[in-house]
């Protein structure tokens, strides 16, 4: 099954910013989630339902975080960051 992919606007601009071999490991790791949306663990309280993958990019931890909605047939990027604050700005974005 084939998903549609939505990036949110703060997702598109965050990305914009970062160097080029850094959205390319995005771009892989988007890649990896499309072909198993279901893989990444998930939260509870106001981010349920929201799945997360972690990645390393020059010894940095970093997470995607993402909602796939198969009734509909998409799959919803929401950020992505480096683990520090990243579920409390993730609430703040959710809400």
């Amino acid at each position: 099954m084939s998903l549609n992919l939505i990036s949110s606007p703060i997702l598109l601009r965050t990305k914009k910013k970062q160097t080029e071999g850094f959205q390319k490991e995005l771009d892989k790791q988007v890649k990896s989630i499309l072909e198993n949306p279901l893989a990444g663990k998930s939260k509870k309280g106001v981010i349920k339902g929201v799945g997360f993958q972690k990645f390393k990019y020059k010894n940095q931890l970093y997470l995607i975080s993402y909602e796939p909605d198969f009734k509909k047939k998409e799959l919803y990027l929401y950020t992505f960051g480096a683990h520090e604050g990243f579920y409390r700005d993730l609430e703040r974005y959710v809400r």
